[in-house]
């Protein structure tokens, strides 16, 4: 058990080194250039849902998300090289300073999430790919379906096909080609990985960079923030019965805005989370680090993570 009070006052939210330029910041992480090849990646507490930063911290979310990427990161290298160079704290990620690639690349074992939205609403189909009629939701695909989309410094991520991706030369014919190899077998070992820990990998999302011209996987991996699963026990029973499945993701807090009336819409307002529900998100994301790793998660204390993190990248700003 965690003390409450301690975590939700001991959050980590925007973050700064004095001796280091302004970081990137993007939804969740706060990127720092230590030299020309080497980046700080902070996991920080902040949350996002439909494209929008929520206001409130989630304890421990960073430590979790981090930790878990490093867990996959090491079990996909065989397939891909990835970002990683270090992890001396469960918030901050070492990294390869990579060129990104500007297509965030979906893959969908199931109809569910924002596919049943757009299949819902009368859709049949999504980024370029035909969806079969007569589908309900969570039902999965004959095979898994690829759905890109274009990664927007603000506002909403755009659907994009892979045609359209060609087509515009927003990457070449042959990188994109290896991206989408490597995005199915990336998919197929977490799904494997998934069904060995009794889930389901119901879908993911997948970035890539070029290191020296070398494709590269960067951000995070098979994460709840990347990911969506389901629990395998009572799958076919709870779709044959169109009952909501036993899932651990983040959907659940779309679920919890879009009835406070929010999907991040134009004149929408944002609702507050209040520190019971935080309590609540943060044992959801503990559930699945366990449930994945087979470890208990232990939090690191981060009531003063701000005075440690210079020197716990120090060591990298000269390499």
């Amino acid at each position: 058990m965690i003390d409450n009070n301690a975590a939700l006052s001991g959050c980590v939210g925007h973050t700064y080194i004095q001796s280091l330029p302004e970081p990137y910041r993007g939804k969740v992480r706060d990127v720092y250039k230590l030299t020309p090849e080497v980046l700080a990646i902070v996991s920080t507490d902040r949350i996002s849902a439909f494209d929008h930063i929520l206001r409130q911290l989630i304890p421990y979310k960073g430590q979790i998300l981090n930790t878990l990427a490093a867990f996959f990161f090491e079990r996909v290298d065989d397939i891909i090289k990835t970002h990683i160079l270090d992890i001396p704290h469960p918030n901050v990620t070492i990294a390869r300073a990579c060129t990104p690639l500007p297509v965030e690349v979906v893959v969908r074992g199931y109809l569910t999430g924002h596919a049943w939205r757009v299949y819902n609403a009368g859709g049949r189909e999504l980024c370029g790919v035909k969806l079969p009629d007569g589908m309900i939701e969570n039902q999965p695909f004959p095979t898994p379906i690829l759905t890109p989309a274009t990664k927007a410094t603000e506002g909403h991520d755009q659907d994009i096909s892979e045609a359209d991706i060609l087509r515009q030369h927003i990457i070449p014919a042959q990188i994109w080609e290896n991206i989408r190899q490597t995005a199915f077998r990336l998919f197929d070992r977490g799904s494997q990985i998934a069904r060995e820990k009794g889930l389901i990998l119901v879908d993911t999302k997948y970035e890539f960079g070029l290191y020296h011209g070398e494709l590269i996987l960067i951000d995070e991996v098979h994460t709840p923030d990347s990911s969506r699963y389901f629990y395998s026990d009572g799958f076919e029973e709870r779709l044959s019965n169109a009952m909501p499945q036993r899932q651990l993701s983040k959907e659940f807090i779309r679920e919890w805005l879009m009835q406070q009336g929010f999907q991040g819409l134009d004149g929408q307002l944002m609702p507050d989370i209040h520190d019971e529900f935080r309590i609540e998100i943060y044992q959801r994301y503990e559930e699945l680090f366990t449930k994945l790793t087979g470890h208990q998660f232990i939090p690191t204390d981060t009531r003063h993570f701000m005075t440690e993190l210079p020197q716990i990248v120090e060591p990298w700003t000269n390499k």
